[in-house]
């Protein structure tokens, strides 16, 4: 599908969406994309909330944010979202606040369709002082003293789509990932419905050739939308570098919101699409953010003689 067909299918007003990506791979285009269809009301649920999320914020397509971490990426600050936060302006933001291990159970919780996922590293934290959906329960089993012990648990989330961006994947949704992989598989396995958004789409030989690539099976996926440079300013492991300067920029330009008025007009509003977009900021400037080889050795699986 494109980008297009697959935000106006999957994504609706009022929808808990995930967008998951740790450091690379992170679905900005997706994130423009649904800015552009003008949805509202949304839940989004991001481990590492960051420009995508300060910019769905700014048009007016978040409400509540579920996110173990909020920041621009060792940069700075998200103008937008703190100005919500801190001061509701222009209008307040929920706020669901966990540790990234607390959401990594919470997608392992969603994924495996458990009522809720048992971890050890709340004890003593203040997260439970603001979070009441973080909870206590008796564990069934005695616990190292041998006596009954009481153990934090945190509740399954399963979004209505969970939107991740990858490396490539053939036309079926056999999605091969490589560098970090996140928790993207969890996110997916999570989800009522998945689009897997890749550089590029490849011919099934190629992800033949190396199936354990194949982090997001086919049986997974609702849609597959091809979409090259999907995830800049961050960066495609093998595709292109991540663009620092922008991480840099971003702090002042999400500070300001006129600013940030202007910069939404013109790069997300301005074009129609994320092929615009790239186009926009032109050859030049991708070459900057190119890549050499590090290549993978290969492997031999061996086959019947």
């Amino acid at each position: 599908m494109s980008m297009r067909e697959a935000i106006a299918a999957f994504v609706h007003d009022g929808d808990t969406v995930c967008l998951e990506g740790f450091t690379h791979l992170i679905p900005t285009a997706a994130g423009h994309e649904i800015i552009r269809q003008g949805r509202r009301n949304l839940t989004v649920v991001r481990m590492t909330a960051d420009i995508v999320v300060d910019q769905m914020l700014a048009g007016g397509c978040v409400s509540r944010l579920v996110s173990s971490f909020v920041g621009n990426s060792s940069a700075g600050s998200l103008g937008e979202l703190r100005r919500r936060v801190e001061r509701a302006d222009p209008e307040p933001l929920v706020f669901e606040e966990y540790s990234h291990h607390g959401m990594v159970c919470r997608y392992l919780a969603g994924a495996q369709r458990l009522p809720f996922y048992p971890l050890r590293s709340y004890a003593g934290s203040d997260l439970t002082k603001v979070n009441d959906g973080l909870r206590k329960v008796t564990s069934p089993y005695p616990g190292p003293d041998g006596e009954p012990e009481q153990i934090y648990v945190v509740p399954p989330v399963n979004p209505d789509v969970t939107i991740v961006h990858a490396q490539r994947a053939d036309r079926s949704g056999n999605t091969q990932v490589w560098g970090l992989t996140g928790v993207q598989a969890e996110a997916v396995y999570a989800a009522r419905t998945a689009v897997v958004v890749v550089e590029e789409v490849v011919d099934d030989e190629v992800v033949r050739s190396d199936p354990n690539r194949t982090v997001i099976p086919a049986h997974a996926v609702d849609a597959v939308v091809e979409c090259p440079r999907g995830a800049h300013p961050s960066f495609a492991q093998g595709y292109y570098d991540r663009d620092n300067a922008f991480y840099r920029a971003w702090s002042a330009i999400s500070k300001d919101p006129v600013w940030l008025r202007e910069w939404m007009a013109e790069w997300v509003y301005g074009t129609k699409d994320h092929a615009e977009y790239t186009a926009k900021l032109g050859e030049e400037f991708w070459a900057s953010l190119a890549v050499g080889e590090a290549m993978s050795l290969p492997v031999n699986y061996g086959r019947r003689l």
